[in-house]
């Protein structure tokens, strides 16, 4: 049997590829043909080179596969929509779906986000009853993923042994191309000075993410939806729990909202000029100070998933970033 990853070279793409190959799968690595694929680098998996978009280059890709496992997508915290968003994240998925259910694929494991879903107010848990939302006002990311992920449900109820896994903040080790909370939890563990605000998110580590897929490949019911999360806590805790990891003291500047607005509401334009990645948009201050209250009891109940302890989660993702060094190993 061979299983296909589409966004192999990814963050959660890179550790579900490593865990497979450990399970003794054949899997084949599909990967956009532009990226450099150093984090797949000594893991023994058919590297596949191609683009979502690219039906031919897909039907290439599928030939010979049972099961997929379908993460390719373009994220963004950026407030300018983008057009690859788009065109990635929806006709990327509409071309896999189509091609799978052609070749009729046994088992089609969709990575959405726990974004694509509709907001709830404080005081409110969000789990999977509360719906894809594609009109979602906070951004095009996030309403690109719900329309992919009615997309996928259009296509189980069609036949297709679909199943769709929303995973919340995802942090961890094997984050070669540093995520903007890797950025963060590196800076931290460095000692660096750190700008933050106040604020909490639900944060999973990437390892539980990738078992969470492999449990939903195995166990999950066509059509559903599982919520991957992991441990609710605010940006503060998050770093002095670095501290307390590495010893290191780590001089915090909190500021006011305010402030942080209208930091958030230049910095996109200023990245643009500069060419580097803004860690504070409207986007991500929107985030971090939303309901954050998720559960994963359906997961949990149905899949078996039961994630770590953050402190964890932190100690390994610090340890990882020090160190720099592939390695095959996940846990």
């Amino acid at each position: 049997m061979t299983i296909l990853v589409t966004g192999a070279t990814g963050h959660i793409g890179n550790v579900l590829v490593r865990k497979l190959v450990q399970r003794g799968e054949r899997v084949r690595a599909f990967y956009w043909h532009r990226e450099n694929p150093i984090s797949l680098a000594g893991i023994e998996a058919e590297l596949f080179p191609g683009d979502i978009l690219d039906k031919s280059s897909l039907q290439k890709a599928i030939q010979g596969v049972e099961i997929i496992f379908h993460l390719a997508g373009v994220i963004s915290i950026l407030p300018k929509p983008g057009p690859l968003i788009w065109r990635v994240n929806v006709e990327g998925t509409r071309n896999i779906l189509e091609l799978a259910q052609q070749n009729h694929i046994k088992r089609f494991v969709y990575t959405s986000t726990i974004h694509a879903l509709r907001r709830l107010p404080a005081g409110q848990w969000i789990d999977e009853s509360v719906g894809f939302d594609p009109e979602n006002p906070y951004g095009e990311y996030d309403r690109s993923k719900a329309i992919a992920s009615f997309e996928v449900k259009r296509a189980a109820m069609q036949g297709l042994d679909a199943v769709i896994l929303c995973p919340t903040g995802v942090i961890g080790p094997y984050d070669y191309f540093h995520s903007d909370m890797g950025r963060l939890l590196k800076t931290a563990a460095r000692g660096q000075p750190i700008v933050y605000i106040d604020g909490a998110y639900d944060f999973v580590d990437v390892r539980d993410v990738a078992d969470g897929l492999i449990a939903a490949q195995e166990k999950g019911k066509r059509g559903e939806s599982y919520i991957l999360s992991g441990h609710k806590i605010s940006i503060r805790n998050l770093i002095e729990l670095v501290t307390q990891i590495t010893g290191k003291p780590t001089l915090m500047f909190k500021i006011p909202l305010f402030l942080a607005k209208i930091a958030a509401g230049i910095s996109p334009f200023f990245a643009s000029i500069v060419n580097f990645r803004p860690r504070l948009t409207p986007y991500s201050i929107e985030v971090l100070k939303s309901n954050s209250d998720i559960r994963h009891q359906k997961a949990t109940r149905e899949l078996g998933y039961r994630p770590r302890p953050i402190a964890d989660t932190v100690a390994d993702t610090i340890k990882w970033f020090l160190e720099e060094q592939p390695h095959p190993m996940v846990s």
